[in-house]
């Protein structure tokens, strides 16, 4: 990893990136490094213990937690949303399943469509983000719209998909969704500096996000998103938790092995080298598996972390602002020569 400090200097300074980079190999040896400002109007610095949004990298926390009350027999991949739920969604397929959510191939509606929207703030006009603090306040948003086609006929990214799921675990485990991952999986990991935290209730040493204006100017993104995230994002983490997530999980300290190989599992085909699993996205090249990863992107956050199971290593990258997390990822790869 000797050339690899320089490289990332090199894109950092090209792309303004503003963040912090671990990058630890298989005998635990870490390359770190941190960049900008995580309160700009302060000018406090960016370092290893802060915490950052990582919007929808989350995602696989919720896939785990499913898994792990599968795991109890409090519910299976198969059981269908109908049973899971005393929520009436009149236009949903009764044969959604659990599998359906977990990889993006349910059909339903989603609260915030691409197709239609650009900018994630204009969810908010109608219905202002700071009311949204607990997962079933987004169901006005989409429990009464129409399916998008037939349950597991396609793979479509999907936010509201995992607002159901997130649903489900709660009622399974008659616990909040965010308590429940705080407890059974960042505790079980040694995440002890992640949580689901509140934009009104923020702890030291988190990042604030920050979206940075044509004319130079800048603004946080305090009301550009929920003002607590959920299921299908928003859970704050340090780089070296997100490594210890990905220790816990290949260690099998949160899922069984089985299980695990479930999770793995390319269930859904995205393009002609990723796939997807349960709640993580899977690279493949020259049909063996390059990466694991996750990524998030909201306005004022952009994260990537992946696992490279060729090299044993774990990189993550997580920033503070609405891009170029991609960048310095990208960096990597290439400087590290990456391979399946």
């Amino acid at each position: 990893m000797n050339n690899l400090g320089e490289a990332i200097r090199e894109t950092q300074s090209r792309v303004d990136f503003s963040g912090v980079v671990m990058v630890q190999d298989g005998h635990g040896d870490a390359a770190t490094a941190s960049y900008g400002y995580a309160n700009r109007a302060d000018q406090s610095k960016n370092n290893l213990g802060t915490r950052f949004g990582i919007a929808s990298g989350c995602k696989l926390f919720t896939a785990i937690a499913i898994c792990q009350l599968v795991e109890d027999g409090k519910l299976s991949f198969d059981t269908r949303l109908k049973d899971c739920l005393d929520i009436k969604f009149p236009s949903f397929s009764e044969e959604i399943t659990v599998h359906h959510l977990l990889t993006h191939t349910s059909g339903v509606p989603d609260y915030f469509d691409e197709e239609i929207m650009e900018d994630f703030e204009e969810l908010w006009i109608k219905r202002p983000m700071y009311h949204i603090r607990s997962l079933k306040d987004f169901l006005p948003m989409f429990q009464d719209e129409q399916m998008k086609f037939t349950p597991g006929e396609s793979f479509h990214y999907n936010n509201a998909g995992y607002i159901l799921l997130g649903l489900i675990a709660e009622h399974a485990s008659s616990m909040q969704f965010t308590a429940y991952v705080e407890e059974y999986i960042f505790k079980k990991a040694g995440m002890m500096d992640s949580g689901y935290f509140s934009f009104d209730a923020l702890p030291s040493s988190t990042a604030l996000g920050y979206i940075d204006l044509p004319d130079g100017s800048w603004k946080t993104n305090i009301y550009s998103l929920p003002v607590k995230g959920g299921s299908d994002g928003g859970a704050y983490v340090t780089a070296d938790d997100m490594s210890k997530l990905w220790r816990a999980l290949l260690g099998q300290l949160l899922l069984k092995e089985d299980t695990l190989n479930i999770l793995l599992t390319p269930h859904a085909q995205v393009n002609d080298t990723g796939y997807y699993g349960y709640g993580v996205w899977i690279k493949k090249q020259d049909d063996d598996i390059f990466k694991y990863h996750v990524m998030g992107y909201d306005p004022g956050v952009s994260f990537h972390s992946g696992y490279y199971p060729a090299a044993k290593t774990i990189a993550t990258v997580c920033s503070n602002k609405s891009s170029g997390a991609y960048d310095i990822l990208e960096t990597i790869e290439e400087t590290l020569q990456v391979k399946a």
